[in-house]
């Protein structure tokens, strides 16, 4: 499915949404506000934070993302998964977003075939799983400070994460039902359902 000036089909944001809560439940992800660390662990895949690298490899990874990325080495660990991420200066909320992000390229198979429209992918699956719209209405926001607040996201991140949930509630509350992986979620997440 092609990219319409930088957007995706609903149906791929609907599977992204899909593949973000089936994430959650795989690896029983309980806790809030959601941590890529904690899901990167539970993946087995390897984080590597910036300030570890020697200065060459930490220019060399700097020259690659300023943020951090996703590596799979196929040669020397046949297989084996590593997200390095910037921690040297970096928030901790633009960390855990930018390892989210990277989990999202892996998590929906991301080749390099399509660049374009996969950062597009992982950028949704990270903005969403962050602050699934359904969780989110629990805490019922009337500001996107409160989101910052239980989410422990930038102020940046927050904003659209209030204006995504003000677009899911109309929504929501126009058709009156959740999706069922909104349901799942809501079960996974059963002391903030209640």
């Amino acid at each position: 499915m092609k990219l319409k000036h930088g957007k995706l089909s609903d149906e791929i944001y609907e599977y992204i949404k899909e593949e973000a809560c089936f994430l959650l439940e795989k690896y029983d992800v309980r806790c809030m506000p959601i941590s890529g660390f904690e899901i990167a662990i539970k993946m087995e895949i390897i984080i590597v934070p910036y300030s570890s690298l020697s200065e060459k490899k930490q220019k060399w990874a700097l020259e690659i993302s300023e943020d951090g990325f996703y590596y799979e080495d196929n040669e020397k660990c046949f297989g084996q998964e590593f997200i390095y991420y910037n921690d040297i200066d970096k928030s901790y909320a633009r960390q855990n977003m930018t390892i989210l992000h990277e989990i999202g390229h892996c998590v929906l198979d991301h080749t390099g075939e399509n660049p374009n429209q996969e950062e597009i992918e992982a950028k949704f699956f990270a903005k969403y799983i962050i602050a699934p719209p359904v969780l989110v209405d629990k805490i019922n926001p009337e500001w996107p400070d409160e989101i910052m607040n239980f989410f422990d996201v930038s102020p940046e991140a927050a904003g659209y994460a209030f204006e995504y949930y003000q677009n899911w509630k109309r929504f929501h509350y126009a058709y009156g039902d959740y999706t069922p992986y909104e349901r799942r979620l809501l079960r996974l997440y059963n002391k903030y359902s209640a």
